[in-house]
């Protein structure tokens, strides 16, 4: 008996190297066990029908999913929700409405996510946390330079400008602020490039291959995540899989990842909140130490082996 095909829609390319593509690339290799499985970044018609279609983001992937449940109606498709769909589109946009209706499961990663949906479609939601494979802790010497890092391309729904205005509001001496990410908006890679020459505190790196991504966030302090929007961050999983705080903005995304006591928040868009923050997770081992249990309760939810059996389960069941 052939195995089935499963064609994974992203709205993002290897390319991109974004949330979106870390998803579909880890779920891909999740089913590829039981399944062929694709990658494209759009479905239309032309091509063999696969039997499962997943895709990602609501808006997005939305001609895709339409066009294939017109087509072929007894067969299932899959709605991810990853991030601005969820907290954006399903309340402005037509076609990513349309979407949920469609779809014969929906996806969301975290449970503040599941609130966001409308009642009726709730019954056929589930919460898959992302995940991702742990990183020994750092264990090298103590370093005279203190670093929080940030990683996350520089677009407006991360707010990038928040964790440079805090660079500037740093006063602890030997504590730097480190950021990783691509520039998709020209006037913030300005600010960053300004920001990088007229403040020391502040190191901008660019867009970077993932594994040298995972060591600087590996060796931090703690990572920092200023963001207006996330679905389900996975810069939270990378940080929380190898031992390192997060700090995070109190948006709903990162709540449902974290969990409501979770005591590294600060207000979004504060800088103020977010220096202040950063110092004490440096300066105070017993705060650290706190977020750092927090963290480590969390992690169960991060794990590979949690996320695929789950999504095999979602699969089977749906292909059944």
């Amino acid at each position: 008996m052939p195995r089935p095909r499963i064609l994974i829609v992203s709205p993002a390319s290897a390319r991109d190297n974004n949330g979106n593509w870390q998803s579909a690339s880890r779920w891909a290799r999740f089913l590829r066990a039981d399944c062929r499985v694709d990658i494209a970044s759009g479905w239309f018609g032309e091509d063999a029908a696969p039997d499962l279609l997943v895709a990602l983001h609501a808006r997005r992937s939305a001609a895709a999913l339409a066009v294939f449940k017109a087509a072929h109606p007894q067969r299932p498709a899959v709605l991810v929700l990853t991030g601005t769909d969820v907290y954006r589109d399903i309340e402005h946009d037509a076609s990513a409405r349309t979407s949920l209706e469609l779809a014969d499961a929906i996806v969301v990663l975290q449970d503040d996510a599941l609130e966001r949906l409308p009642a009726h479609v709730r019954d056929k939601a589930t919460v898959i946390h992302q995940s991702a494979p742990p990183l020994a802790p750092y264990a090298g010497p103590t370093r005279r330079v203190r670093e929080i890092c940030m990683i996350g391309h520089l677009r407006p729904e991360k707010d990038p400008l928040t964790f440079m205005r805090a660079a500037s509001l740093i006063d602890m001496p030997g504590l730097h602020l480190t950021h990783v990410g691509g520039v998709l908006d020209p006037a913030l890679g300005q600010a960053a490039e300004e920001e990088a020459r007229t403040n020391p505190r502040y190191r901008w790196l660019g867009a970077l291959p993932r594994s040298r991504t995972r060591q600087i966030l590996k060796r931090s302090d703690a990572m920092a995540i200023a963001s207006l929007m996330e679905g389900g961050a996975n810069v939270i999983i990378e940080a929380v899989t190898c031992g390192v705080p997060v700090l995070a903005s109190d948006i709903g995304g990162n709540v449902g990842m974290l969990g409501r006591d979770y005591a590294g928040y600060f207000t979004a868009g504060d800088a103020h909140g977010l220096a202040r923050l950063a110092e004490r997770s440096v300066r105070d081992p017993a705060f650290h130490a706190l977020l750092q249990r927090q963290c480590a309760a969390r992690a169960p939810l991060f794990a590979p082996s949690r996320e695929q059996a789950l999504l095999r389960d979602l699969v089977d069941n749906l292909l059944r």
